[in-house]
């Protein structure tokens, strides 16, 4: 059984999911918007038509590993960045350094990539959508992905 991450943004859920799949260098994201789904046959609700270009389901596969994301409505609360941060675990410094880079454009570096009593090379970004990601290549070279 694996985890899966899921991440809610406010209308700018397209703009998150073909950034991710740039840095990360994944397949084209699939991409569901509110529009997509079938017209409601009891009418009792209206998708307004500013929302029908908002995300309801994208997913990326990011190292191996499934993230998946949405668009909430605008009554929907949503606590951007603080409540989810992505961890990258890999012993590729190459891998590592792009993609840290890259998240740090409009951004902010909570701790600059360095090596730490844990891990060969450590960083932690929080990027343009609020979203934190840790990036660590573990002492322990079997923790890591290839």
């Amino acid at each position: 059984m694996a985890v899966q991450a899921y991440i809610n943004f406010k209308g700018n859920c397209r703009e998150a999911v073909e950034f991710y799949s740039q840095v990360f260098g994944t397949e084209k994201p699939q991409i569901m918007t509110f529009g997509d789904m079938p017209p409601d046959p009891n009418q009792q609700f209206t998708l307004p038509e500013e929302l029908k270009n908002w995300v309801m389901h994208a997913r990326l596969s990011i190292h191996g590993s499934v993230v998946m994301f949405s668009d909430v409505f605008p009554d929907m609360p949503l606590v951007v960045g603080n409540n989810i941060s992505l961890t990258i675990v890999t012993a590729n410094m190459e891998d590592i350094t792009f993609a840290f880079n890259k998240l740090k454009e409009g951004g902010k570096v909570v701790m600059e990539l360095q090596e730490t009593f844990w891990s060969r090379y450590y960083g932690f970004v929080t990027d343009k959508f609020g979203i934190g990601w840790q990036f660590n290549y573990p002492i322990c070279e079997e923790a890591a992905d290839k």
